[in-house]
């Protein structure tokens, strides 16, 4: 049969940010995939030593155009272990809010765009709504529905006013019913089951072999958490549990995200009612020669950040690790074997950080025609969820 090569990226939707995908198939099979990165060097690293460690934050904080406050609090942990400074316990419970916030808003971003995929607009609609009520939180906390601003090297910015907590809770306590409707929307379609179920699997080996972090790995049943395992902020003095599954297909890695979410409401709620009265930063003067390490549980995982300190009041170097760079190599691995209109959901579930602008084409490698577009893929995979759900009736009426 007939090997042709079908390009996603390196602009899509479905990749927040550049990266190609090439998937080599065989009829609609996928026997192989390429992975190309490296479209979207912009030098933070060396930028950051070009600013004063203050400056450097507000920076970081612009890496991720979704988690804008991942960075942050890598960094703010990589400064703090380098400087050995112990931060108020007031800031560190209002750390543990922004943070919990932020993967609440990013899980169900990511959930919206996945229904999208799979044909299933109105879990798009309702995800995405659900979302303002976060992003109207972090309006009132910060004063910014992005880029918030929140964290420093010895505490944080701006206090939470405690007269303003039992308006937050209540807002909060309108997620339940629609964390609810999203557990049972997956849980309960047969349809969702067909299209996300041993689709995509990735082994808990896959991904050790990997080095894969975060929900994707959580789905295969590795039970890995920074925030529980390197305890930061206020998790270790908060109940909760690190959510894992066992299968590390589509559904699981969705239903990991959905259950994370009630974790983060849990935590945030416990952390506004417990929030300690006190000072709120440290005032941090110096950074001392030296280095430190940052880690952070970010919504797609573990991120990663080095500093070294030569005295001056800039970093001698500065070093990232995001989340994403680890876990899109797994799919070189959970894509091939499943069908073209898979591929796409398959790419998605890896949540990666890519800015999007759609550009994905197929073309015949011999003639050099066109055959398929970013749009023929994302209306294949939704016209695969119409089928089973017309199959699904026709089993219904007989």
């Amino acid at each position: 049969m007939t090997e042709r090569i079908i390009s996603i990226g390196p602009y899509h939707p479905l990749q927040e940010e550049p990266a190609c995908f090439k998937l080599h198939v065989e009829g609609e099979r996928v026997v192989k995939l390429d992975i190309e990165l490296g479209y979207n060097h912009r030098g933070i690293e060396k930028l950051v030593e070009s600013k004063s460690y203050d400056q450097g934050i507000f920076l970081v904080e612009r890496i991720c155009g979704i988690c804008s406050t991942s960075h942050p609090f890598a960094s703010v942990n990589a400064l703090e272990n380098l400087i050995g400074v112990e931060i108020p316990e007031r800031a560190r419970y209002i750390r543990s809010v922004v943070g919990e916030l932020e993967r609440i808003h990013s899980h169900l971003l990511w959930l919206g765009l996945a229904g999208h995929f799979l044909g299933y607009n109105t879990l798009f609609m309702w995800a995405w709504k659900a979302r303002e009520i976060v992003l109207n939180l972090f309006e009132r906390i910060s004063g910014n529905r992005q880029n918030y601003a929140m964290f420093k090297a010895g505490g944080v910015r701006r206090d939470i006013r405690d007269e303003e907590i039992p308006d937050y809770l209540r807002e909060l306590a309108q997620l339940t019913p629609a964390l609810d409707r999203f557990r049972g929307a997956v849980t309960d379609d047969p349809v969702f089951h067909a299209r996300t179920k041993g689709v995509g699997v990735l082994t808990a080996e896959d991904v050790r072999r990997f080095g894969a972090v975060g929900p994707l790995a959580r789905a295969s049943g590795v039970d890995h958490d920074v925030r529980r395992d390197d305890p930061y902020a206020a998790y270790d003095r908060v109940e909760w549990k690190v959510i894992t599954a066992r299968h590390g297909d589509v559904y699981d890695k969705v239903l990991v995200r959905i259950l994370e979410m009630y974790e983060s409401l849990a935590i945030i709620t416990q952390c506004l009612k417990k929030l300690p009265p006190g000072e709120i930063d440290a005032r941090v003067k110096d950074v001392p020669p030296g280095e430190g390490i940052g880690r952070h549980e970010a919504p797609r995982g573990e991120v990663f950040h080095y500093v070294r300190s030569d005295g001056t009041n800039r970093p001698a170097r500065y070093k990232i690790r995001a989340p994403s760079y680890m876990n899109v190599a797994t799919n070189a691995k959970a894509v091939v074997g499943g069908t073209i209109a898979d591929a796409t959901i398959i790419l998605a579930a890896v949540d990666p950080c890519y800015c999007c602008t759609e550009r994905a084409v197929a073309v015949d490698v011999e003639t050099g025609k066109k055959i398929w577009s970013g749009e023929d893929l994302i209306r294949m995979s939704q016209e695969k969820t119409a089928r089973l759900r017309g199959n699904r009736s026709i089993v219904s009426s007989q």
